[in-house]
């Protein structure tokens, strides 16, 4: 369920702590893939944790009444 179902400033608690799960989970398979030298895997992995990261900020953005989301692009150089 998003934000914009639920039809109120309610925030899914459980749905903010899997998409933080999921980044540190991602981070960390990120990190292993550094130590057993698949940078190819690494590198998928840590923009996979950024993403996961962003969309939690990007919620608490939302539910704070500030509506205005900034999309970053590989391609923008804004990080």
């Amino acid at each position: 369920m998003t934000i914009s179902e639920m039809g109120d400033d309610t925030v899914d608690l459980g749905e903010a702590a899997r998409q933080l799960e999921r980044a540190a989970h991602d981070a960390q398979v990120a990190y292993d893939s550094i130590g057993l030298g698949n940078l190819d895997r690494a590198h998928t992995y840590a923009i996979m944790a950024r993403a996961a990261a962003d969309s939690r900020r990007a919620g608490n953005r939302v539910v704070a009444g500030n509506s205005t989301v900034r999309v970053v692009t590989a391609r923008s150089g804004t990080f």
